[in-house]
């Protein structure tokens, strides 16, 4: 039974709001909603990780979310019951079915402990010390700038969050404490278009991209027995 977990915890001070950045309205309805119903409908459980108050959605289960966001995805994941696990920010109101189940699809056919969506960069990167002078330029080829949603074995989750708080709290990306301890972690191509909305910019570009695909909280499809 798959079980995802969604961490909705972030403040919204970078989108000018005084609100819970996921509760920003895109697209018509909270930001949330959008993750809500697409990971709803590849997964038996939705576990959300919440700001303190907040209600969790229709149909999910919230817990209160952690200072930080591995500590967050840490709560959720104490309060699931699934495996394997799937793991996806709010913040990503453009995530689809298709991506979803291609991670959790990857895990067995490729043997993998963990399943990450990624975008191929596709910028020149170079690497620069504190004086902003550059030391060296990293070969793109071999570069990917990763998204969610990522799916994990649940095994190899709760050995990676049972690592120290000051360790666990440091990780941008769940996969990378899976990482750490060896485990063995694929790429799930995925479009770039899958953005974090972490700016005004941000929210605007998803805003325009999601009436794009025609989607409104009449013709996105929620799953049965949902609110939409």
């Amino acid at each position: 039974m798959a079980v995802a977990l969604i961490v909705a915890a972030g403040r919204g001070e970078r989108l000018g709001s005084d609100r819970p950045k996921t509760l920003v309205h895109v697209g018509g309805r909270p930001m949330l909603e959008w993750s809500v119903e697409v990971l709803g409908a590849v997964c038996d459980q939705v576990v959300v990780a919440l700001p303190p108050g907040v209600v969790a959605p229709a149909g999910t289960l919230g817990v209160v979310g952690g200072a930080e966001r591995s500590l967050s995805v840490r709560s959720a994941l104490r309060a699931a019951s699934g495996d394997p696990v799937l793991v996806h920010d709010a913040a990503r109101p453009l995530v689809t079915v298709e991506l979803a189940q291609a991670c959790l699809d990857a895990l067995d056919a490729r043997d993998l402990d963990a399943a990450v969506a990624a975008a191929a960069v596709t910028d020149t990167i170079k690497e620069a010390g504190a004086d902003q002078v550059v030391s060296r330029t990293l070969d793109r080829s071999r570069l990917w700038a990763i998204q969610t949603p990522q799916a994990f074995r649940r095994e190899a989750l709760e050995r990676a969050l049972a690592q120290p708080d000051d360790v666990v709290a440091t990780a941008t990306d769940d996969a990378a404490l899976v990482e750490a301890l060896g485990g063995r972690v694929g790429i799930v191509e995925a479009p770039r278009e899958n953005l974090k909305v972490t700016t005004r910019l941000d929210l605007q570009v998803a805003e325009l991209l999601l009436r794009k695909r025609g989607q409104s909280p009449d013709s996105h499809g929620a799953k049965k027995g949902t609110d939409p």
